[in-house]
């Protein structure tokens, strides 16, 4: 489950197929509170179809074939006349009825009841509600859901500075991603240029170029973790999955066409070469890339058959489901300019430290700002991410006022500097994490010393230490400790034997060399050592 850092309310909707029409049931499978878990049925309604239909008509460039929208000869808002007022008051007018419709429709009865209080327990805690829409339909997930806004006024559920507004889904593999330390590593990959007659010609090495330039850009901002990209133009399946495997990556970014299709969408990497989204799955979960982001159409679409929309068929949905933390991608086709006023600003926000959810609401408003409320560039970005990811891409690291800290000046042994101890990944470039002042402390949260994003290892996991320990006789004991406080403990190498042993709350010598695992045989290896 999400971190318990922002309340979550995770709401889901799927149809009644007992009964007669379009009804649906909504739900809450998670709230911050045990009375917040609700049901409500309810029907689809004939305006909101004929809102839908005609929001498609204005704002679609290939409306979508659906149930859920109803074909109407009549103007669902009158149009204003040359005399009444400029036309793009009609646009306007449409955005808010579709956008307050559709928040009608879902918090409606027990569901608004539950919102509100989760919301007034979110703020109560001063932190966002992080609100989570689940669509077990796949003709509800071509609906613009991101526009919806309580009232007149208010702003729009992926504006809201008190909403954390994300996508997610259900039935998902097991979440395993690293998070970005020393750089953000970014893989850019350059597909076709042309996918059809149909299709306009892109200039993807501009593009390119015009990336490179955001990310180096936004990367100044943050000294510690800088943007590193890597760019990849046409390259083959067997090329792509090398790469991924052979270098860490953070961020997948793939620039080019994309069009839906029955196994998660299909991406022309060249003339003679696509790939499926359930192939592209395999290699980004085995890389543990954390956020996958698509520049091309159509990526949180369903491919339809029949007029019917395929269930699981979007490349973002298929992504998640195979255990990919996030995925960014577009409803709709977006304009070149467009998609690169929103990357800079996503990746400006990346670059604060804001989650990747925050980063994607601060980056809509920009794209609001730059091509207006009444146009749909702001509602096209649509961000999927995975129930058990807490949208952190790179660690926070901050001063806990409530924790005492040794000053880095003392000495802890009478007449002599305290020793240099440091842990570090084995295997791992040469970077090291130091035990400052005699004392680390490990865990799955920013708030630790060394922050370890692996699901198998606690909040709070373990403390490295130094004690003062006299020497008696000739023989000196071993001044620094580690002490196990998780729930699934710690293994520790034998040196002598080569087998691990499990230590669980309970607290160890160190000696140099020492190598340990941190809640799991699966994690990654660790060794601590001193330098005297």
């Amino acid at each position: 489950m999400p971190q318990a850092d922002h309340p979550c309310l995770n709401i889901a909707i799927a149809p009644l197929t007992s009964a007669a029409g379009n009804h649906f049931a909504i739900w809450v499978l998670q709230a911050p509170y045990l009375g917040g878990h609700v049901h409500h049925d309810c029907p689809w309604t004939d305006d909101l179809a004929q809102t839908w239909q005609a929001w498609q008509q204005l704002f679609s460039l290939e409306p979508i074939p659906s149930p859920l929208a109803r074909s109407t000869s009549q103007n669902i808002i009158e149009r204003p006349s040359t005399t009444q007022g400029p036309a793009t008051n009609y646009s306007s007018l449409l955005m808010q009825k579709l956008g307050l419709g559709l928040w009608q429709w879902l918090f409606s009865g027990p569901i608004q009841r539950s919102f509100a209080q989760s919301q007034g327990i979110a703020m109560g805690q001063k932190k966002p509600l992080r609100l989570r829409l689940e669509l077990r339909d796949p003709h509800l997930m071509g609906l613009p859901w991101e526009i919806i806004q309580p009232q007149l006024g208010k702003p729009a559920i992926s504006l809201s500075q008190r909403l954390l507004f994300t996508r997610t889904t259900s039935d998902v593999e097991a979440l395993s991603y690293r998070l970005a330390d020393r750089s953000v590593n970014i893989l850019l990959v350059l597909g076709q240029e042309s996918a059809g007659i149909n299709r306009p010609r892109l200039d993807l090495e501009k593009e390119a170029i015009a990336l490179a330039e955001i990310f180096a850009r936004c990367g100044q901002l943050n000294g510690t973790t800088p943007y590193r990209v890597t760019t990849l133009i046409q390259p083959t399946p067997s090329e792509l999955s090398q790469h991924l495997e052979t270098v860490e990556t953070h961020i997948f970014l793939y620039a080019g066409h994309g069009v839906p299709a029955p196994d998660g969408g299909r991406l022309f990497l060249r003339s003679d070469t696509t790939l499926g989204g359930t192939e592209l799955a395999q290699v980004l979960v085995r890389a543990q890339v954390t956020l996958a982001v698509f520049n091309s159409c159509w990526g949180a679409q369903c491919d339809r058959h029949d007029l019917q929309s395929l269930p699981r068929s979007s490349l973002a949905e298929v992504l998640v489901h195979h255990g990919v933390p996030a995925v960014l991608a577009m409803r709709d086709t977006i304009a070149d300019r467009e998609a690169l006023s929103f990357i800079e600003a996503f990746a400006k926000a990346l670059a604060e430290q804001h989650s990747i959810d925050r980063a994607v609401s601060l980056a809509r408003q920009q794209l609001l700002t730059l091509y207006k409320f009444n146009q749909p560039a702001w509602t096209l970005p649509v961000l999927y991410m995975h129930p058990e990811f807490d949208g952190c891409l790179i660690p926070m690291r901050h001063f806990d006022s409530s924790l005492t800290e040794l000053p880095s000046n003392s000495n802890t042994r009478i007449g002599q500097p305290l020793s240099s101890a440091y842990l570090r990944l084995v295997g791992g470039n040469d970077k090291t994490w130091p035990v400052r002042a005699g004392l680390m402390r490990v865990g799955r949260t920013a708030q630790n010393d060394l922050t370890v994003a692996e699901r198998w290892v606690s909040k709070h996991h373990a403390e490295i230490f130094y004690r003062n320990l006299q020497p008696s006789g000739n023989n000196s004991k071993p001044a620094y400790f580690l002490r196990d406080v998780s729930r699934y403990g710690t293994l520790v190498l034998n040196a002598g034997t080569g087998n691990w042993q499990k230590v669980h709350r309970q607290e160890i010598p160190l000696t140099s060399g020492m190598q340990f695992k941190f809640g799991s045989s699966q994690g990654q290896t660790w060794e601590f050592a001193i330098e005297e």
